[in-house]
């Protein structure tokens, strides 16, 4: 057997410049084709290396924020040296203009990738043959399990799946449980006993201290009745993690406009009623305190996409697209009831709950936090679907403190203001559930915070 496997092959089973072509010139005309070009496929998935060479140069494009059509291709490829000949102009033209199908965008990336992993399948025939042909003595077994391994890896849909193995489990676990010790040594001698978080500031030191943080990965489910402050808490929580902490914070909204957004800001920013800032029925002074917020805004890394059109399938597209381009740490969705969702066969809480698995999946593939709004029904149960709970790390939810609690429970009367909501901690993956923990929210001011004891 002289000729090569991979010359004795027909050249259609192993390449398909269809398919590479029309995913190329998508990426020219459609956002949404580039992104799911870009995080479903790498260069060493094209045959072509021309082709190749321009999936690079779109991505690089697309990285930085620029278009990647036809004319910003060339100029980035001009700029590199690349691709200057009238042949590659003319071929990249002609790619361009006859082989757009951006609707069709994920039918031709698997194409793509099946064609790859067929080229993969044929090195890995061609190296096992080789290892025959070279070394006929060489034991069996071993050769077969090594086989194996490396055919396993061929056949998983994604190769950087890992199993760890019982060592590599005890040597992680060991590693986590030292850096917690050494961590807590340190929080004991240099910061006074206040532990540091393991991700995001949740805006509310008491929430904070339970759950360390909102943590890449997690799904935070937040749960409130109609006008209970859904909204209020989603734009606390940016404020906390965009303006104060300085991290890139993506807001997806389905109700409010554009003004109605930048108009909550100036109240949640300058702590004067919002009624009197959308009036105009400020002084001069507060005037300039209301600027004096918008310029903390201006230099925060808060990322506001009003979209009441919103779909499952949009909001990994648009995640995507941000952790690409903006390194966002994490994205909101205000709310889930909003999102348009059809599916005759299936009832809505179904529907729901395919929605939160997809935001659960996309919050560990991308290492973000993701928090979903919903709406609770009159009785404080979740709308539409209780296995919501289920995929979720960390479920809170909010609600007004009754005017009876308010006057009956001896323990709010302990605190130097009297708390006006409660929010309670239904489920926490990584700690305590079942707490409740009382804040003041201030509706005219859109403002929340931890309601403070009175020193004994």
């Amino acid at each position: 057997m002289n000729v090569s496997l991979q010359s004795a092959l027909p050249e259609k089973l192993l390449m398909d410049s269809e398919s590479e072509r029309r995913v190329l010139s998508s990426m020219m005309h459609s956002e949404d084709a580039c992104v799911e070009a870009y995080h479903a496929l790498q260069s060493a998935d094209f045959y072509s290396p021309k082709n190749a060479s321009i999936f690079d140069l779109l991505c690089s494009l697309f990285e930085r924020e620029i278009r990647p059509t036809y004319v910003e291709l060339l100029k980035e490829a001009h700029s590199l040296g690349m691709l200057n000949s009238p042949r590659d102009v003319e071929e990249i033209k002609y790619i361009t203009e006859h082989y757009i199908d951006d609707e069709n965008i994920k039918y031709w990336i698997k194409r793509v990738k099946d064609k790859s992993r067929i080229r993969r399948f044929v090195d890995f025939l061609r190296f096992n043959y080789q290892i025959l042909k070279e070394q006929p003595e060489q034991d069996v077994e071993q050769l077969l399990m090594k086989a194996e391994d490396n055919l396993t890896n061929l056949t998983a849909l994604e190769i950087d799946d890992k199993i760890d193995t019982p060592e590599e489990m005890a040597n992680l676990g060991y590693d986590e449980v030292e850096r917690r010790f050494l961590r807590y040594q340190e929080i004991q001698k240099d910061h006074k006993g206040i532990i540091p978080l393991d991700g995001l500031p949740t805006g509310f030191d008491n929430l904070d201290h339970i759950t360390l943080g909102y943590k890449a990965g997690d799904l935070i489910i937040l749960g409130a009745q109609t006008g209970h402050g859904k909204t209020a808490f989603a734009l606390h929580t940016a404020k906390s993690i965009a303006v104060n902490y300085g991290k890139n914070i993506l807001y997806l909204n389905t109700e409010m406009s554009r003004e109605q957004i930048s108009l909550r800001w100036a109240s949640i920013l300058s702590d004067i009623e919002h009624d009197r800032i959308r009036m105009g029925d400020i002084s001069q002074s507060e005037l300039s305190m209301v600027l004096n917020g918008y310029s903390k805004l201006r230099s925060s890394g808060f990322y506001s996409y009003p979209c009441p059109n919103l779909t499952p399938e949009k909001t990994v597209s648009i995640a995507r697209k941000f952790r690409t381009q903006k390194s966002i740490d994490m994205m909101i969705i205000d709310y889930v009831g909003r999102m348009e969702k059809h599916d005759p066969k299936l009832q809505e809480w179904q529907i729901l709950e395919q929605i939160i698995k997809t935001q659960k999946l996309l919050a560990q593939n991308l290492k973000i936090a993701v928090m979903v709004l919903v709406q609770l029904n009159p009785d404080g149960s979740l709308q539409g679907a209780k296995r919501m709970k289920n995929e979720c790390d960390l479920m809170l939810k909010l609600g007004p403190i009754s005017r009876e609690e308010l006057e009956e429970n001896e323990l709010l009367n302990k605190y130097a203001r009297k708390p006006n909501y409660y929010l309670d901690i239904e489920k926490n993956r990584d700690g305590r559930s079942g707490v409740r923990i009382p804040i003041i929210f201030d509706l005219q001011k859109q403002t929340m915070k931890d309601a403070e004891r009175v020193a004994n």
